[in-house]
């Protein structure tokens, strides 16, 4: 084995200049490969990250997901219905004390009922559409990152006197109010409310920022002509992945429509699977490209060592021997590759990680999100090995078969 390892290594070093294309074409894909996925995987964990953190886990409403049955269809087999309006309820949710409560005795997390409303927000003759969110502060700041998004302020504020609001910088900055302002909130039902600006928020989710008012629940059900009345309750459990069983066990007990954060985004899910089928392909793809440099060299050394092949095969070495010549000079290259690859992909996720700019889109970024995941150079290296060994495997196989007896008499 011994003299095997020298002999590949005297090939490889007689072909000097194309082995160091070779192996550093290795090394580039190794290197932008790792890059890539630290980049894609960095993006994909910050944005779920961003969902989890800023979206409750479950949500409970009092919408259905099918048309409430009317009495007649409990009586007929078919029912024909013309010019039928549904009832405008707008209770909430039923009893939602006992449903609270019901929930904390079984939930893993914490539970918190709000009262959402559309309304307007009026300040120095500048009108903006918002959507008010009446909250108990304590118990809001246990199921929402709201009190470590505050960026003047402090939610516990709301509690101090009535008639105070926090809002979204965007909101703050669409009006030009600021911590000190008094607003005036208008909402459908014909109620206007003078507030005093405590807070502002700032969640990086530019849909949040330039809409919501958070008040206490009270003034919020005063705007709403809805006294006692929530319509929504907020879960953040110890486990978010447990979401779709949390989100069918209430369904099931209450009969209220449950959503859980995968099924809310489901279709953001489903776009991040394929578009990790797509990098994983390219990444495959680069890493075969450099296995053909692999593959051009060792069938060169392969043509070009034919009369030293015969000699070996002569002196007593065996065809599996020459089968693993050719294959261990494959897998050094890809080996030298895939370490000097790794080096690169450390650099180059690096350089990426420390890039900063501003783009405010629906979620806020100042860096390009990157993670640094042994997996990524694990299974670089696997793939970059495995085209090696390929590479090397192919031309090793004609070395193999050749006949020593037809190369020295020089035949074709």
């Amino acid at each position: 084995m011994r003299l095997l390892v020298d002999l590949a290594l005297t090939h490889i070093a007689g072909r000097g200049r194309q082995t160091v294309v070779s192996v550093l074409g290795v090394a580039l894909g190794v290197g932008f490969s790792i890059a890539m996925a630290a980049l894609m995987q960095g993006s994909q964990n910050d944005l779920i990250d961003t969902i989890v953190k800023e979206y409750p886990h479950v949500s409970v409403s009092v919408d259905t997901r099918k048309p409430r049955p009317q009495p007649a269809s409990a009586v007929y087999d078919v029912a024909d219905y013309s010019g039928l309006r549904p009832r405008d309820d707008r209770r909430g949710i039923l009893n939602p004390a006992a449903v609270e409560a019901a929930l904390r005795t079984w939930v893993p997390g914490r539970v918190s009922g709000t009262l959402g409303l559309q309304a307007t927000a009026r300040y120095g003759g500048s009108d903006v559409g918002v959507s008010v969110v009446g909250i108990d502060p304590d118990r809001y700041a246990a199921v929402s990152p709201l009190p470590g998004n505050m960026v003047q302020g402090r939610v516990d504020d709301l509690k101090a006197t009535a008639s105070r609001v926090v809002i979204g910088d965007g909101v703050a900055e669409t009006l030009g109010a600021a911590v000190g302002s008094t607003i005036t909130v208008s909402s459908s039902e014909g109620v206007s409310l003078r507030f005093r600006v405590v807070g502002v928020f700032n969640s990086g989710v530019s849909a949040e920022d330039d809409q919501l008012v958070y008040m206490l629940l009270k003034n919020a059900q005063t705007l709403a002509a809805q006294p006692s009345a929530i319509n929504a309750i907020r879960l953040s459990l110890d486990d978010p992945y447990a979401a779709d069983a949390v989100a069918d066990r209430i369904e099931g007990t209450f009969g209220l429509d449950a959503k859980s954060w995968q099924e809310a985004n489901q279709s953001l899910l489903e776009a991040i699977f394929v578009r990790n089928v797509i990098m994983y392909t390219v990444v495959g793809a680069i890493l075969l490209v450099a296995g053909f440099g692999i593959f051009n060299i060792v069938s060169t050394i392969t043509h070009e060592k034919a009369r030293d092949i015969a000699i070996l095969k002569s002196l007593g070495f065996r065809s599996a021997d020459m089968r693993r010549l050719f294959l261990m000079e494959g897998l050094a290259m890809g080996t030298v590759g895939s370490v000097l690859g790794w080096g690169l992909g450390f650099a180059l996720t690096m350089l990426l990680g420390s890039i900063r700019f501003e783009v405010k889109a629906e979620v806020e970024m100042t860096h390009l999100p990157v993670v640094v995941d042994w997996t990524h150079y694990a299974l670089a290296a696997l793939f970059a090995m495995g085209s090696a060994a390929v590479a090397g495997y192919l031309p090793a196989r004609r070395a193999a078969s050749l006949n020593p007896v037809d190369i020295i008499r020089g035949a074709t």
